[in-house]
């Protein structure tokens, strides 16, 4: 199995670490993470290719997210949740879309909490709403948000009865952030609240993310967002599970080396190590084999290939949580010390494997 290191440049990985302890008091990416970032146009990732963007295809998309969750959680979280967002460029109205794509350090951020509405008025909508736990918001040229429609004081419903919920993407100057990330981890990542009061939009600031809405005709707007989403998520937490077993690797060498520990001792941290990475790797050759299975595929029809998609971002996720919490007792006090690189690493890990879309069996 390949490791992520092999994705990125060594110099880019150095910018990228020695960057960490700034953006972890900072509570966002230090300037020279995000010069970088632009640089290399990662956060353009999904942007349509018509409008600038790079418009990976998933499968290589993915393994460049896990690469970048290796060389910091931070970063790599970053670039894939705001990125993401880019994805949406698939689905925004022509009218409006190459204008906002066209902003020199474009950044969308955004939440996929329904917790806004929007009122039906005069040639659009009246926005009001507050949303939690936007990564790299700080860095945000635009940001999205899921509102419920209102009708007056009515909300407007779908067919099955069920609330209509429709995104909507503002710009930065439009919104008021607020404090929110006060969590053990990602705390480079800025994933602070924002909020919107009564806010005018015109009818082209709202989009529908289905495949039967997608203005750019291309397989990348044709894949669920459900998978996709699931699969960057994994990668991720991948990405940090195989920085763990590194630190841990040079931790056990220095074990090996010293005399506190007996023979049968530093043979059992030994193989263990091989075990949990072999048991991790297998997990993520599983995991890229159904990714690379499903695309492009019959994206419409291809339910099998996309529940593999699921299932194997599930295992994925619980993989790497059981490998390093079986590694960490044996990494000493070290891995408890918030001043370490294991820590936050371990801090990181434990913080990103919370989001609810990888908790429960698919």
């Amino acid at each position: 199995m390949i490791h992520p290191s092999q994705h990125l440049k060594p110099e880019w990985v150095k910018i990228i670490r020695e960057h960490v302890p700034w953006a972890e008091d900072a509570g966002m990416l230090h300037p020279a993470q995000l010069a970088l970032v632009h640089e290399q146009g990662w956060f353009k990732f999904l942007v349509p290719g018509a409008y600038g963007g790079l418009q990976l295809a998933l499968p290589e998309m993915v393994r460049l997210e896990e690469s970048l969750a290796w060389a910091n959680g931070s970063l790599g979280w970053v670039v894939t949740l705001c990125s993401g967002a880019g994805w949406f460029g698939g689905f925004l109205s022509p009218q409006i879309a190459p204008h906002l794509f066209a902003h020199p350090h474009l950044c969308l951020a955004g939440s996929g909490a329904s917790t806004g509405t929007a009122t039906i008025t005069n040639g659009g909508y009246i926005i009001n709403g507050r949303w939690k736990y936007a990564s790299g918001v700080h860095h945000a040229t635009h940001l999205t948000a899921n509102c419920v429609i209102k009708q007056g004081k009515e909300t407007v419903l779908n067919d099955d009865g069920s609330p209509l919920i429709i995104p909507f993407i503002f710009d930065r100057k439009d919104v008021t952030f607020l404090s929110a990330w006060k969590f053990i981890g990602m705390m480079g990542t800025g994933s602070d609240a924002y909020e919107v009061r009564d806010l005018f939009v015109e009818k082209d600031r709202c989009f529908r993310i289905d495949p039967n809405y997608a203005v750019i005709n291309e397989p990348l707007y044709q894949y669920p967002f459900l998978q996709l989403a699931e699969a960057t998520l994994a990668a991720n937490i991948a990405g940090l599970a195989v920085h763990f077993t590194d630190l841990c690797g040079l931790i056990f060498d220095e074990k090996i080396k010293g005399e506190k520990l007996n023979t049968a001792q530093k043979n059992t941290i030994k193989q263990l190590l091989k075990n949990l990475t072999d048991k991790l790797n297998a997990a993520r050759t599983d995991f890229y084999r159904a990714i690379d299975t499903s695309w492009p595929g019959d994206l419409t029809g291809g339910a099998s290939s996309l529940q593999q998609v699921s299932t194997a971002s599930r295992n994925l996720a619980k993989t790497a949580r059981a490998c390093v919490d079986e590694l960490y007792p044996y990494c000493g006090l070290q891995a408890a010390n918030p001043d370490t690189e294991i820590n936050q690493v371990w801090r990181d890990l434990h913080t990103a494997s919370q989001h609810s879309l990888l908790t429960f069996e698919s």
